[in-house]
């Protein structure tokens, strides 16, 4: 019997994770046009539709019928799953697994609180400690108390997009693309909120060192991964220039990737985004 890492298609991991977990797609409409998050709209396709459109796409949760779609194939192979969602504060997907999961034995739900990358980290531990041959109970039991460590930090490049989806008024939005104003934002308690803002790309990198440092310090001894929004990484790269202090001797290299539809939506192209395990 072997344990199935799965995860919701909000969660984004480095490329070299993908093929080891299972993915369940929330919904995404643009319009009257409904997709399935990863499966008939990548993220570049997600991206390249957000610039374009004039209103913000919205996302359904994943449904219970999906989940149990992918339990009975674990059932019915012997398996034992660990189930990582969104943090259950931002969507319904987390109570959709739970629900989906009644029945089952040997499936176990594990809300991430966080979203993202921030899942990320958390579903790439879960991996690490499948290949280390725990059990689903033994991962399930470690990463909630893991999440408690993982900490997200973003730095938006505008605010176009908060006031899209009525986050912020028109005069906030206007007076902060004005003063070039870079918030930073983290998840805290399972939501999203705004802890500083800069002024300009390098005091905005700057910032999020800062808030790095505050946090604790990273432990490199676990996942570590950075994120973007949009069709270009270079923002991402720029920082991860600007703040190669806080890296080097730690990691070989930084591995990024780009952020999923959910991010997308609220925090528009030129976002750059870290996700870490605190220092214990």
């Amino acid at each position: 019997m072997s344990v199935r890492i799965i995860v919701d298609s909000t969660t984004d991991v480095r490329e070299s994770y993908r093929a080891k977990m299972q993915f369940v797609p929330l919904t995404v409409r643009f319009g009257e046009t409904e997709y399935y998050d990863g499966v008939d709209l990548d993220k570049r396709e997600f991206y390249e539709k957000l610039v374009e459109s004039d209103v913000l796409p919205t996302t359904s949760q994943a449904t219970p019928a999906m989940f149990d779609t992918v339990f009975r194939e674990t059932a019915a192979a012997g398996d034992s799953a660990v189930v990582i969602t969104l943090s259950s504060k931002l969507s319904g997907t987390y109570q959709s697994a739970v629900l989906a999961a009644e029945g089952y034995e040997n499936i176990y739900i594990v809300d991430s609180q966080s979203v993202s990358i921030g899942a990320g980290v958390l579903a790439e531990l879960g991996v690490r400690l499948n290949e280390q041959g725990r059990s689903a109970a033994e991962i399930a039991e470690t990463l909630m108390r893991a999440r408690e460590d993982v900490c997200v930090i973003a730095l938006l490049d505008t605010l176009e997009y908060l006031k899209k989806g009525g986050r912020i008024s028109k005069t906030v939005a206007f007076a902060g693309g004005m003063l070039n104003i870079k918030p930073v934002v983290t998840i805290q308690d399972g939501a999203v909120v705004m802890i500083g803002k800069a002024r300009g790309s390098r005091n905005g990198n700057n910032l999020l060192v800062e808030k790095i440092n505050q946090a604790g310090g990273v432990d490199f001894d676990r996942p570590v991964l950075l994120g973007y929004t949009g069709l270009s990484s270079a923002l991402m790269e720029k920082y991860v220039e600007d703040s190669k202090a806080l890296w080097e001797g730690h990691v070989d290299q930084l591995d990024g990737c780009l952020l999923c539809s959910v991010i997308g939506t609220h925090a528009g192209p030129g976002a750059v985004a870290v996700a870490f395990f605190k220092k214990g």
